[in-house]
């Protein structure tokens, strides 16, 4: 790992860890006439019943065949049509046996769960799919703004900052190379503010951090390589 690229890890890597999520959920699995058929029956069988797929389509950026295999995964992950925040933990703990990565599945969590009820359902998924991997430029980042703006005020603070960097390094573990330093979270949400926070009163707007981020060539290609994940 390149610590002088860390200060980006914050925005990039919300969007490589939802590689691993879909794989998780099984969304790169093909779809057959049964299994459309059988997805309808399930829709209104789960604990959950989402809206009708028609209606899912009018609302994001996915085909009629995509939101079925979304909900082919997800109803596999999660049969009774509902995620908590203990799932969201259990997912990324999979992926990052070495390191602690609840603090930080706890927050995303939060960004899907949009209407604070402590569950995500199908439909609150599929519309945080439907931003990142179809959604502009902007709507990539404003998802991500989102994210890390922790209390929603509209603004990223230094404390905000550095709780999401220490839980990416948590995340990390203790045997990435070289060895993090204690301090190095720290650092980083410096350097962060030094390059986003333009009039430097101490916090990041949304309009100062999609600037910068759309200044920055590495973000910009990063956020590419997701148009055609599924």
């Amino acid at each position: 790992m390149n610590l002088d690229g860390l200060e980006m890890v914050a925005v990039l890597v919300v969007l490589a860890l939802f590689v691993k999520v879909l794989e998780q959920f099984g969304l790169f699995e093909p779809v057959s006439l049964e299994d459309s058929v059988e997805d309808e029956f399930e829709l209104a069988t789960v604990c959950h019943r989402p809206e009708g797929l028609d209606q899912l389509q009018e609302q994001t950026k996915f085909t009629r065949k995509e939101l079925q295999v979304l909900y082919r995964g997800f109803k596999n992950e999660c049969p009774s049509g509902i995620v908590n925040e203990e799932n969201f933990k259990q997912i990324y703990s999979q992926f990052f046996p070495q390191g602690d990565s609840s603090t930080y599945a706890t927050f995303l969590f939060n960004a899907f769960d949009t209407n604070h009820d402590g569950s995500v359902n199908f439909e609150d998924f599929v519309a945080g799919l439907s931003v990142i991997l179809r959604g502009s430029i902007d709507d990539r980042l404003n998802w991500a703004f989102n994210l890390y703006d922790l209390n929603k005020d509209g603004c990223i603070t230094k404390e905000e900052m550095l709780d999401i960097m220490k839980s990416i390094y948590d995340m990390m573990g203790k045997y990435t190379y070289p060895a993090l330093r204690e301090e190095a979270p720290r650092e980083h949400v410096e350097s962060f503010f030094q390059k986003m926070d333009r009039n430097k009163d101490g916090v990041v707007t949304i309009e100062e951090f999609i600037e910068s981020c759309q200044k920055d060539e590495n973000i910009m290609r990063s956020m590419q390589l997701f148009d055609n994940v599924i």
